[in-house]
C-alpha cells in the first residue's frame, strides 16, 4: 500500500529479493517500505528471511502481541534481539503503522493460532480525504464482526482460496481437505462471494457507496482455476467491473480511484503478496 507517508506492507509471503524484482519498474521498492503489517506467521505469509532486510532498513513489524515471541523465534537468535527493537504489537484498538495511516484488526478463526483482517484507512494531512482497505485473509469462515467492520471500503479485499470440486477430486490427505474446508482454514469461491454480495446489500441497504475495487486473494493453483473464479463472481453485475484477481506468482495492476488518471510514465503494476 502506497501512501504519503511511505509503503507498507501486508505479511511477507515472498522473500526480499523476489519481492524487489515484483516492485521493479513500479515507481517503489524495497528501500520505500517503512512498515509491515503481519496477518499471522504461516510460512507463506511470513519469511524469516525478511528479518536481516528488516534490521537493516529499520522497518516496523506490526504483530499480534501473543505472536511477539513466535516471530522471534523464527529467525536466527543472533538477529532477533535486534529485529525486537522493531516489533510494534498490536491487540484489540486501532494502531498507526504510518503516520496518518490508521490499522483497525479484527481476529479471525484461523487453524489453531488464530489470524487477523484490517481495515486501513489512509488520509491526507491537508485535504483530510480518505482511502478505505478491508483485507481478509486465512479466514475458515466469514464472522459477523468482519461484515460490520468491512462497511463503506474503496477496496474490498478477501480470499478465495478454492473450489469445492477440486478441494475433493484432489490428491491431498483428507486430514488437509478436512482442516482447509472445516470452518478454521480457508474460504471457497462460493463463501467469498457470499460474503462480497452481503457486504454490498448492506451498502444498498444503508445508502453508502460500494467498494471500487474487489481483490480476491490466496487463490490456490491445486485446487482452484482462475477461470471458474471470474466466471462465478462475474455473474453479479456489481462485482464484475469491480473485480481482480490476484496471483501469488505474479504482480497486480495498482489499484486507484476510478477518477483519478495515472500519473504520466508510471507503471501500473505493483507486487501483491
Amino acid at each position: 500500500m502506497r501512501t504519503a507517508a511511505g509503503v507498507m506492507l501486508i505479511d511477507l509471503g515472498i522473500g526480499p529479493r523476489v519481492t524487489a524484482q515484483r516492485m521493479d519498474g513500479t515507481g517503489v521498492g524495497v528501500a520505500d517500505v517503512q512498515a509491515v503489517c503481519l496477518t499471522h506467521l504461516d510460512s507463506d505469509h511470513f519469511r524469516p528471511m525478511w528479518a536481516s532486510t528488516l534490521v537493516k532498513r529499520g522497518i516496523r513489524v506490526f504483530v499480534h502481541r501473543e505472536r511477539v515471541q513466535h516471530l522471534l523465534g523464527l529467525v536466527c537468535p543472533e538477529i532477533a534481539p535486534e529485529l525486537a527493537r522493531l516489533v510494534v504489537p498490536f491487540h484489540v484498538g486501532d494502531f498507526e503503522p504510518l503516520s496518518g495511516v490508521r490499522c483497525s484488526p479484527l481476529m479471525l478463526a484461523h487453524d489453531r493460532t488464530g489470524s487477523h483482517a484490517f481495515v486501513v484507512e489512509a488520509r491526507d494531512g491537508e485535504t483530510g480525504a480518505g482511502r478505505r482497505l478491508g483485507y481478509a485473509t486465512d479466514l475458515g469462515h466469514v464472522p459477523g464482526p468482519l461484515l460490520d467492520a468491512f462497511g463503506d471500503l474503496d477496496v474490498l479485499a478477501i480470499e478465495s482460496n478454492y473450489d469445492p470440486q477440486m478441494q475433493l477430486a484432489s490428491p491431498r490427505p483428507f486430514f488437509l481437505k478436512n482442516r482447509i474446508m472445516g470452518g478454521s482454514g480457508h474460504l471457497s469461491n462460493q463463501q467469498a462471494l457470499d460474503a462480497v454480495r452481503a457486504l454490498m446489500d448492506r451498502a444498498a441497504r444503508a445508502g453508502r457507496r460500494l467498494p471500487e475495487h474487489v481483490v480476491l486473494l490466496h487463490r490456490s493453483r491445486q485446487c482452484n482455476c482462475p477461470k471458474i473464479v471470474h466466471a462465478l463472481f462475474s455473474r453479479d453485475a456489481r462485482i464484475a467491473p469491480r473485480l481482480t484477481l490476484t496471483d501469488q506468482y505474479a504482480r497486480t495492476e495498482w489499484l486507484r480511484p476510478r477518477e483519478v488518471a495515472p500519473a504520466a510514465g508510471e507503471q501500473l503494476t505493483i507486487a501483491f503478496a
